[in-house]
């Protein structure tokens, strides 16, 4: 019987496969949104990285993750130009490197120490998953509050797997994704049996993910939300009037129907995106009664975003605001974007690009207030912008009883690039995640009511003023993702370290040449 070569593919290829995976990978998320294809990404990353030695190994990874991310991530440079672009990709894909060393171990040890069918592909398959898991977890947390933008699972918000992140949240729905991969690519190599049987496996391995129902996210009663889009000229970058945002909204909450905002149908509450009430209301007389006249014309609250400015700190803020009163609540933003809302170390980054540092003209400091407001009784989660990519956030809201997510957001800067619809599906998942309705409100689109199915309830075209007024259902249930929150995503990682170090110490007694290529397990 042939012995398999330990790595499939000379490094020459295996530099060509990887570099092919990026753009394969990238293809999976919106708005090309072939969701099929970022299991092929995976799996041309993991063939990839079987066999390599450790130098070889971080090659092939670094490659892998640059390949994909100057194609995901392409938007950051519509304003800024390439530099903060190709400095994000390249500081991602150095983790992507790391992480394609630890990759490699896990292909070298674990059918060592464990040479057994069960070893091969039932302990292998679940440390490679749990090792890309924990190279998200890392890019999703340090350094500076981490980037979690590109988690193999969000590309998933339209595909058969989407209902599972309300089971394992997007972390658990990774780890799945790359252990089914992992299984699929591990096959040829483990087994020499007819390939019917590698068919009947592989097919029974996804029968399995595929078989767990959705969670049944139960609804009690509704609220009426309008949500407005005034596709305003609101970049950070194009040096528009201050106001001009808050101009277009004012004039697109005005075309709201009168038959949509008296009587029966009168909204309980009105949704504006990110940064559309500037000047600030609760430092400018104008925008106060601008906001007052029209709560009192709806008679309801406003929930808009601005900036606010307190004991000389700024911060991005939603606010609650009610005819009369005033802002009766606020939300500022927990972890504003380094490098894009604030600066870290701005004395030590400056020297390396000043033109660009000095760009960000303005700090934001992070908000100490829950994310959660009670908005006429309805309990409504706050979420701004690239908060949504942040799954603490979200567990804080379901501990602080969100009956509704209000997603508020503003795309301007990225102009009608893939940003907007990656967003829009990450804010999909979310809404299946915790079971509740989730309103996506941008300044420019994409906007939609997304139901707690992750179906869409209304819509706004993307670059085109609108609005919204639908009923809303107001979520109860309690999703296993939500209720073991970050505990799902621990899990999984730790799965994977923890298997690596074990196979590192059993490989020691392992009988034979260590060098060997393993045979295939009959």
């Amino acid at each position: 019987m042939r012995i398999p070569p330990r790595a499939p593919l000379p490094l020459w290829l295996a530099v060509l496969v990887a570099a092919g995976a990026g753009p394969v990978l990238d293809a999976g998320f919106p708005a090309s949104d072939v969701w099929p294809l970022t299991f092929v990404g995976i799996a041309m990353v993991l063939l990839a990285q079987r066999g390599r030695r450790a130098g070889s190994a971080f090659l092939v990874g670094f490659i892998a993750g640059e390949s994909f991310y100057l194609v995901h991530i392409a938007w950051t440079a519509l304003y800024l130009g390439p530099v903060p672009w190709i400095a994000l990709s390249t500081l991602e894909s150095l983790f992507w490197g790391v992480g394609g060393i630890l990759l490699t171990l896990a292909y070298r040890w674990v059918p060592r120490a464990f040479p057994t069918l069960l070893g091969r592909l039932g302990l292998l398959p679940v440390v490679l998953a749990g090792l890309w898991v924990l190279r998200e977890f890392i890019t999703g947390t340090w350094p500076y509050g981490g980037f979690s933008w590109g988690r193999v699972a969000e590309s998933q918000s339209t595909s058969p797997l989407a209902p599972l992140v309300a089971w394992f949240g997007i972390s658990g729905v990774g780890f799945v994704m790359v252990w089914l991969v992992a299984l699929l690519v591990e096959l040829p190599f483990a087994i020499d049996v007819r390939a019917a049987s590698r068919a009947l496996l592989g097919a029974t391995a996804v029968a399995l993910v595929l078989a767990i129902p959705a969670w049944p996210a139960t609804t009690h009663g509704t609220t009426r939300i309008a949500a407005v889009q005034g596709n305003g000229p609101a970049g950070y970058f194009d040096n528009a009037p201050e106001g001009a945002v808050f101009d277009t909204q004012y004039t697109e909450t005005l075309r709201i129907p009168r038959a949509q905002r008296t009587g029966a149908n009168t909204v309980d509450m009105v949704v504006w995106p990110e940064g559309a009430a500037l000047p600030d209301p609760t430092r400018d007389p104008e925008t106060a009664g601008a906001l007052d006249s029209l709560s009192r014309l709806f008679g309801a609250p406003f929930i808009v975003g601005t900036i606010t400015q307190r004991d000389d700190k700024l911060y991005n803020t939603s606010l609650q605001w009610e005819a009369g009163k005033g802002a009766v609540d606020y939300y500022d933003k927990k972890h504003p974007v380094p490098f894009g809302e604030y600066v870290p170390d701005r004395s030590f980054w400056r020297p390396f690009a000043p033109s660009l540092i000095d760009l960000i003209g303005r700090d934001y400091t992070p908000g100490t207030r829950d994310n959660v407001m009670d908005v006429g009784g309805v309990r409504a989660g706050i979420s701004i912008c690239f908060d949504i990519v942040d799954d603490q956030l979200l567990t804080d809201m379901m501990r602080g009883g969100a009956q509704v997510i209000l997603a508020q957001t503003n795309n301007a800067d990225f102009g009608e690039t893939d940003e907007n619809q990656q967003q829009l599906a990450i804010a999909r998942l979310r809404a299946i995640e915790s079971g509740r309705s989730l309103v996506n409100i941008s300044t420019v689109g994409s906007s939609q009511i997304i139901g707690p199915d992750g179906s869409t309830i209304s819509s706004i075209a993307p670059f085109k003023p609108g609005h919204m007024v639908a009923n809303v259902p107001l979520g109860t249930t309690t999703t296993p993702a939500t209720l073991l929150s970050r505990g799902i995503e621990f899990l999984v990682a730790g799965l994977g370290l923890f298997g690596l170090l074990a196979a590192a110490l059993g490989r020691r007694n392992a009988p034979g040449d260590a060098r060997r290529p393993l045979p295939p397990v009959r």
